[in-house]
């Protein structure tokens, strides 16, 4: 018999960012757009502090979906299926290659509390490709502790370390987002971060009305559009978390008719992650058993096949 912890489970269907929240923003004021986004952090602020069994998971695609706009962003060819590969195909303690490393800052925002340092800022920017100096770094962090000790709203502190940033080395995008984010979490007293505003960096609320590509950090009505950015953030967030709570429960449900031993603790790397190699192997489970447990999971609708591939395939809610 499986055993699942009970907080795997959850009676309770996530909160949704009210539809007036999400009419159409183009024309509304900075004031406007501040209060659609506080009703759009107000769903999130629920699904950031969740204990549901699935959250994991749900932290860990939102994490993809940033690292994929990041990709964009760099210049790089890779997509979601190609960053998926880079991290769970490749041999335990390998290096994922540039790409899996900057998916890797991600994935990290969303596990660790959002707490900085000048040390964990060094490491961060090692891992984005970037080089700088540490005496600039620990002053970013100083700014860092100023701007979350401001009691400015949220999206409001997000913006302004965001601008800062770029300010600073207008190469450094990515981690003018990536900082975003920590910000937003520090902000709002979440205990980790959510990864939201990477995969908004190219959405419309970033469109100049005048043409002429995106609205930058610290760029003219910046402050504004990432209040938009963050109600289409918060939307899209609540949407996955719905869907993947519904496949959770699928899987939950289905848990008792497994007999492969290991089967839990595969149940368990599922919800707490976005995909799981479909030759996974542990001291209770060899690749062969492991195949016709994922096998056995897709007859019963539980799980999903992510790559499209018929070898090195991936599994997840």
């Amino acid at each position: 018999m499986i055993r699942l912890d009970p907080a795997t489970a959850s009676s309770s269907a996530p909160p949704t960012v009210p539809a007036w929240a999400l009419a159409p923003g183009r024309d509304a004021s900075e004031i406007d757009a501040a209060f659609r986004a506080g009703a759009a952090l107000g769903a999130l602020d629920t699904l950031a502090r969740t204990q549901a069994g699935w959250a994991g998971a749900w932290r860990q695609r939102l994490a993809l979906n940033c690292a994929a706009a990041g990709m964009r962003l760099a210049g790089r060819a890779e997509d979601v299926a190609a960053l998926r590969d880079a991290w769970h195909l490749r041999p335990p303690g390998a290096d994922p290659g540039p790409a899996g490393t900057i998916f890797g800052t991600w994935r990290q925002l969303a596990l660790q509390p959002p707490a900085a340092s000048a040390d964990r800022l060094e490491a961060i920017v090692d891992q984005l490709g970037l080089h700088w100096d540490g005496a600039a770094l620990a002053d970013l962090y100083g700014e860092i502790e100023d701007v979350t000790k401001s009691l400015r709203p949220a999206p409001f502190a997000a913006a302004t370390i965001a601008a800062r940033v770029v300010a600073l080395r207008p190469d450094a995008e990515l981690l003018a987002w990536w900082l975003a984010d920590l910000v937003l979490a520090q902000s709002l007293r979440w205990p980790r971060p959510l990864p939201l505003l990477m995969a908004q960096a190219f959405a419309p609320a970033f469109r100049r009305e005048t043409g002429g590509g995106r609205i930058r950090p610290g760029g003219e009505a910046f402050e504004r559009a990432l209040c938009l950015a963050l109600v289409q953030a918060g939307a899209d967030a609540c949407r996955l978390a719905a869907d993947l709570s519904r496949r959770a429960e699928r899987l939950i449900a289905v848990a008792p008719k497994l007999r492969a031993k290991g089967a839990g603790d595969v149940i368990q790397r599922l919800l707490d992650d976005d995909a799981v190699s479909g030759s996974l192997t542990t001291k209770n489970l060899s690749r062969f058993a492991a195949r016709r447990l994922f096998e056995r999971l897709q007859q019963l609708d539980a799980v999903r096949e992510l790559s499209g591939r018929t070898t090195f395939r991936l599994f997840g809610l």
